[in-house]
């Protein structure tokens, strides 16, 4: 009779302590989240106070310039992975060259996103945005873009930082960067120190000075700190290797275009019920606009679990790194059942806090409730794709991850909310509801993917350990 509680009390024990590494781990990749969120929020109050105009302007520039920025970040990701798995294997000798080498991919994937925002004009013509428009929105690019390339390099050093299993320096320099950006958007909206008065397209410039700080924070912090010394990042310099970078390419373009796929089609959404009015359209945003504060906790907690993973398995132990992603699904579904229970229960509240317009509430309100409902799949499937990450399988989640948004996701919620396929048309619940399917199928997917990766990385381990 004591032998199953012993073996009980020993697998609570080890959850017990994986989950506090992993809370040790993710709780600054949070706070660095929802610090770069809160950036956001900041230039949109501080733009929306000079004029709508300023606030037209830095919301169509933001339609530009965020999905470029997550397919840039999300092929850089890539590093994340290989330094874990390197310095699980004790190979820190080989992180250095390895980063060297990711930062030369950053350089060239910002200076390629700064072009594209710079050259963003047309896109605003296609998309026929009011003409006065134009001109603050294009001002606003030309300063983010002026970021972009020390954005790039900055996420290669934090995925650097990441990988090594040190997440604080993310968090203090988001922090540091949100309280920096409030003062630089006072000075180019309004005018001091010299700069002439901007509006709201000023912000575009003051978040580019915010970029280039946290690139320099992070690369004294990498340069100074005694944890990073023996990856030898500094020393040696080293040209651009193809090799290396297309094997940084193999993991990191599916990544990328996997967290684009699924970002991308909230903004497709937005354009499919624009023609819905005003009211509805400000429901979704608002909506939208608190599940995307939500989702930076498990978020955060798959970049974690894409570092555990990979610490693990270059260890050696992939029965540990399986343990770890089960770890990591079973917390990010009790948090999806908090954060489910509070979005249902305050959702008026929540509404009341963006607009007093009663209509507005009623649909945001609406909407949230659809919101709470793919709390679960989402932080099954954001939680799983990180487990993948870590697994260098990240191929297959891309095709599944386009598969549930683009091929099942968008079709029902187009057939629910805007066709008479299955009657009346549901509006922007039909569309929600879809987005739920999507999500669920991807989550379904994601988890059998990555039940499959780990039984095959044991089956290979054990053939390894039989055969010496």
């Amino acid at each position: 009779m004591e032998c199953p509680v012993t073996v009980s009390e020993s697998r609570f024990t080890r959850t017990r302590r994986e989950l506090r590494a992993l809370l040790t781990l993710a709780l600054p990749i949070m706070i660095a989240q929802l610090s770069h969120s809160a950036m956001g929020f900041v230039d949109a109050v501080m733009a929306g106070r000079v004029s709508p105009r300023d606030l037209a302007a830095v919301a169509l520039g933001n339609s530009i310039w965020v999905p470029v920025f997550l397919l840039m970040t999300g092929i850089l990701l890539a590093t994340t992975p290989k330094v874990a798995q390197r310095f699980g294997a004790g190979q820190e000798t080989e992180i250095g060259p390895l980063v060297r080498q990711a930062l030369w991919l950053a350089l060239a994937v910002g200076l390629s996103a700064a072009v594209i925002l710079w050259c963003a004009e047309p896109v605003l013509h296609v998309m026929g945005v009011d003409p006065e428009l134009i001109g603050p929105s294009m001002t606003y690019l030309y300063g983010i873009g002026s970021g972009i390339p020390a954005v790039a390099l900055y996420h290669v050093l934090r995925c650097f930082s990441d990988g090594l299993g040190r997440t604080r320096p993310s968090m203090v320099l988001g922090i540091c960067g949100l309280l920096l950006n409030i003062p630089l958007n006072y000075v180019f909206i309004y005018g001091h120190l010299g700069v002439p008065a901007m509006g709201g397209p000023g912000c575009g410039w003051a978040t580019a000075l915010v970029m280039w700080f946290m690139f320099f924070g992070m690369l004294g912090w990498v340069h100074w700190a005694p944890a990073y010394k023996a990856s030898q990042l500094f020393s040696r310099f080293e040209w651009p290797r193809w090799q290396v970078i297309q094997r940084l390419l193999s993991i990191g373009v599916p990544i990328g275009i996997a967290v684009f796929a699924e970002s991308s089609i909230f903004a497709v959404i937005a354009l499919l019920i624009g023609g819905l009015g005003s009211h509805v359209v400000a429901g979704h945003q608002i909506a939208l606009n608190f599940s995307s504060l939500v989702f930076m906790i498990p978020y955060a907690l798959g970049m974690a679990v894409t570092v555990r993973v990979g610490q693990a398995l270059g260890r050696g132990e992939p029965r540990e790194a399986r343990f770890v992603a089960g770890v990591g699904i079973g917390t990010a579904l009790a948090y999806a059942c908090f954060s489910a229970s509070l979005m249902l229960w305050l959702r008026a509240s929540i509404a009341q806090i963006y607009t007093p317009d009663a209509t507005v509430i009623g649909v945001a309100s609406t909407l949230i409730i659809f919101s709470a409902l793919f709390q679960f799949s989402d932080a099954i499937q954001v939680t799983a794709a990180g487990a993948l990450r870590g697994y260098q399988d990240t191929r297959a989640t891309m095709i599944m991850t386009l598969f549930a948004y683009w091929g099942i996701g968008l079709p029902v919620g187009y057939a629910l909310g805007l066709s008479h396929w299955f009657g009346e048309p549901s509006g922007p619940r039909g569309l929600w509801q879809g987005l739920i399917v999507g999500l669920t199928c991807a989550a379904a997917m994601l988890t059998i993917r990555l039940a499959r990766s780990s039984r095959r990385r044991i089956r290979i381990n054990t053939a390894v350990y039989s055969s010496t």
